[in-house]
C-alpha cells in the first residue's frame, strides 16, 4: 500500500510506525508544513494506560517515550492565598518536541520517508490511503467539510499555551482573583527544567486587563506579577518565533471520518477541551485503531468504516467529559469561593452533568456521604465474605 500522511504529528508518526511493523513494503511517506524540530506547545500530558496500549503495539518507542517523560502523583490548587494538595493517580508529562523526535526517529528507521516544509493541502495523487492528520486547523479536510460535515463550536473563555523556568512537582492549579474578575492557570512539568503553562480567563477579565491589546513582553510581564507568587521568581516563556497567541478552543466534530481513500485522524477528526489532557492520546488511540482495522480488513472501506464506528463509540464519553469540563471553567465564579479542599474536589468532579444543575457547596456533601457510603459498603462485603468464610471452616 501507498500511502501519504498528512501533518507530521504523533497521530501521523506512529500510524506510520505501527503499518511498517505490520508490513515493512508499504510505502509511507509523511509531509509536514513545518520545518524540522519546530512544534507549537510545550508539554503534554498522559496517563499509565496509554503507556501499556503503546508497549503492546511498539515496544521500543513505548520504552523510549516512557524513558523520556516525567512522573507526579500529587495535586495541588492554590485559590487566593489558600492551598491544597491531593494524592491521585500517577500521571506523565513529555515535551512535544521530545515527544516528536522519538517517534520521527523511529519511523525513519523503519524506513518511513519523512519531509519537512512541504504543505498538502488540495488533492494527493498516486496514493492508495491518504491520512489527514493536519490539526484542528487541518486544509485537507476543509477542501472536503461538506463530505466530512465538519462542525466547529468556539468556548466562551481564552487561553494562551506558555511554558516556564519554573518546575511543577505536581499537577498544579492557581486561581489569582483581580479586579477584572479571576484568572487561572494549569501547571505542570514536562523535563527537569521546564514546565507548561496555560493560562485562561473570560473574554471579560482578558480586556478588562488588557492583555487583548498588550504585545507577548508586556502581556507575559502582566501575567508573571498575576502568578508572582507561584512562579516564585521563574519566567514565563512564549513561543519565541512568534508571539504567544491568545485563543478560544475549538471544539471540532465531523458527521463522516472518511472520505474515499481519506481518513481523519487526531484533531483533524475530533478535539477535546485541554483541561482533561487527552488530544495527544485520544491521537495515538486513532493511529492504532485505524492500523489495526487495515490489518483485518482485505478492502479499504470496510476497514475505515470500522474505525470510524469504533473510535466515534470510544470518544462518546470523553467527549461529554470534556464539555462538562470546559463548562465547569466557563462558570468557574460558581465554583471559586468554596474552600480549597471543597474546590479541588468538584475541580474532580467537573465532567459530572450533574454539577451544573446542583449548588456546589450540596454536590461537594452529596459526594462526600456517597464515598463515605461506598467505603462503608466494601467494609460489608469485605466482613460478610470473613464471616461466611469463617462459619464454612466452623461447620466442616
Amino acid at each position: 500500500m501507498k500511502v501519504t500522511c498528512v501533518g507530521g504529528g504523533p497521530a501521523s508518526l506512529y500510524f506510520s510506525i505501527l503499518m511498517k511493523l505490520r508490513d515493512p513494503s508499504h510505502d509511507i511517506t509523511v509531509y509536514e508544513r513545518n520545518p524540522a524540530g519546530s512544534t507549537y506547545g510545550w508539554g503534554v500530558t498522559y496517563w499509565g494506560g496509554l503507556l501499556d496500549k503503546l508497549r503492546e503495539s511498539d515496544p521500543e518507542s513505548a520504552r523510549a517515550i516512557g524513558e523520556a517523560s516525567v512522573r507526579w502523583r500529587d495535586g495541588v490548587a492554590h485559590v487566593g492565598g489558600r492551598s491544597t494538595r491531593h494524592r491521585g493517580d500517577e500521571g506523565f508529562g513529555i515535551g512535544r518536541r521530545r515527544l516528536l523526535g522519538i517517534l520521527a526517529d523511529r519511523a525513519a528507521g523503519l524506513g518511513v520517508r519523512v519531509e519537512f516544509e512541504h504543505e498538502i493541502a488540495g488533492e494527493v495523487a498516486g496514493a492508495d490511503l491518504v491520512v489527514v492528520a493536519d490539526g484542528v486547523n487541518s486544509l485537507l479536510r476543509r477542501h472536503h467539510e461538506d463530505d466530512f460535515g465538519t462542525e466547529v463550536a468556539t468556548g466562551r473563555n481564552t487561553y494562551i499555551w506558555l511554558g516556564t523556568t519554573k518546575v511543577f512537582d505536581a499537577f498544579t492549579f492557581a486561581f489569582v482573583e483581580t479586579e477584572h474578575g479571576w484568572i487561572w492557570c494549569y501547571g505542570y512539568r514536562f523535563n527537569d527544567e521546564r514546565s507548561t503553562c496555560v493560562i485562561e480567563c473570560s473574554t471579560a477579565t482578558w480586556a478588562g486587563l488588557g492583555l487583548d491589546r498588550a504585545g507577548e513582553a508586556d502581556g507575559l510581564a502582566l501575567l508573571e506579577k498575576l502568578f508572582g507568587e507561584l512562579l516564585d521568581g521563574h519566567r514565563l516563556i512564549g513561543r519565541g518565533q512568534a508571539d504567544a497567541q491568545w485563543l478560544r478552543f475549538q471544539t471540532v466534530t465531523n458527521r463522516s471520518w472518511y472520505r474515499g481513500n481519506l481518513v481523519l485522524v487526531g484533531d483533524a477528526a475530533h478535539t477535546t477541551h485541554y483541561s482533561i489532557g487527552a488530544g495527544t492520546t485520544l491521537a495515538l488511540e486513532d493511529s492504532i485503531a485505524l492500523a489495526g482495522a487495515l490489518g483485518r480488513h482485505a478492502g479499504l472501506e470496510p476497514a475505515l468504516a470500522e474505525y470510524e464506528r469504533k473510535r466515534k463509540a470510544a470518544l462518546l464519553p470523553v467527549q461529554s467529559a470534556a464539555r462538562y469540563s470546559a463548562r465547569f471553567y466557563e462558570s468557574l465564579p460558581r465554583y471559586v469561593r468554596l474552600e480549597p479542599a471543597q474546590m479541588f474536589a468538584l475541580l474532580g468532579q467537573r465532567h459530572s452533568p450533574l454539577l451544573p444543575h446542583i449548588p456546589p457547596l450540596l454536590y461537594y456533601r452529596l459526594d462526600q456521604a456517597a464515598g463515605r457510603l461506598e467505603a462503608l459498603r466494601r467494609v460489608k462485603r469485605w466482613a460478610g465474605h470473613r464471616i461466611a468464610g469463617s462459619l464454612q471452616l466452623f461447620s466442616r
